[in-house]
């Protein structure tokens, strides 16, 4: 079985998400990469060092500097003709191209798999993660998206693939990149940090997040995360969100803080290594799947934690 992976980044570096979805990939058979973007050689020449990788196809055009799903879906559609499967990690942009590729090539997509248990067969998860379900697909073209969390990510230095230059159709003038607003931080990445500490809506307001949060998040050397009901209340921005509907994250440490637990959060992060609870309700659905629990009141543990540290 041969698979085509779309490689994520933003025409300087490969994007972490892509070396689990190489690894998911690897478990059907031989993996091709595709690296579509602008001035993208760079990023190319280090996809070629992903373990695992064979041919690297690299379409150099405009038309895919910023990835869009419109220019970028023809384009796999076009090389699908070589390949058994195509998969794309569960990213903002991986779900927005996945889609049209499914439509154009006439297949259903196969979302979110977190194992792979055969050429045809994965298992994804259903109802917010509370069940997972193993799905069979009959089609002879496979489009599959891959919850990162659930891979261990390729080694990103023993490859040896050999780059290729492909063409596409460009531009198909369906739309267009107007600009984007993208939040500088110096803390890590928050789907690739080791350590996270996130913020209830316990935390009360904005003000109360920024002095209780961040200071652990600093001496820990984290990243900054928040339950979707802190968001909705406005503590802080969308990006910060983990949960079903936004972030899907699994560091080797996650520190809730002051969260209750709701499936659509704990969806979003029950894959980490260790999970540490601080709340004060010690019914609250987070401590059945913490590691260490804390009970107590979150604005004198955390304080004390952070001094201690």
């Amino acid at each position: 079985m041969k698979t085509l992976v779309w490689v994520e980044h933003d025409n300087k570096v490969v994007k972490d998400a892509t070396l689990a979805t190489v690894t998911a990939a690897s478990k059907l058979g031989d993996v091709d990469l595709l690296v579509a973007g602008s001035g993208a050689q760079a990023v190319a020449d280090a996809a070629a060092k992903i373990a695992g990788a064979g041919k690297v196809l690299l379409a150099d055009d405009a038309a895919y500097e910023h990835a869009l799903a419109e220019n970028v879906a023809p384009l796999i559609v076009t090389l699908m003709q070589a390949y058994d499967a195509v998969l794309f990690p569960s990213t903002t942009t991986g779900k927005n191209i996945a889609p049209r590729v499914a439509a154009l090539l006439d297949v259903m997509q196969i979302s979110d798999i977190l194992s792979v248990e055969g050429a045809d067969t994965f298992t994804r998860p259903i109802y917010a993660g509370n069940a997972i379900a193993t799905v069979q697909s009959s089609d002879a073209k496979k489009v599959i998206t891959v919850r990162t969390t659930a891979f261990e990510k390729a080694d990103h230095e023993k490859g040896n693939g050999v780059v290729e230059p492909v063409s596409g159709q460009g531009d198909k003038g369906l739309s267009s990149f107007v600009g984007s607003e993208i939040a500088e931080s110096a803390r890590p990445e928050l789907t690739s940090a080791k350590v996270i500490v996130s913020g209830g809506r316990a935390l009360g307001n904005s003000e109360n997040f920024h002095a209780i949060i961040e200071p652990l998040a600093d001496k820990l050397g984290a990243a900054v995360g928040a339950s979707r009901a802190a968001v909705d209340a406005g503590y802080v921005p969308n990006d910060y969100q983990v949960g079903q509907t936004g972030k899907i994250v699994a560091p080797e440490v996650y520190v809730a803080v002051g969260i209750s637990g709701a499936i659509q959060h704990l969806s979003g992060m029950k894959d980490s290594k260790t999970i540490i609870a601080i709340n004060k309700d010690e019914d609250a659905p987070i401590f059945q799947v913490a590691d260490i629990g804390l009970v107590g009141d979150l604005f004198t543990i955390v304080p004390e934690l952070t001094e201690k540290l």
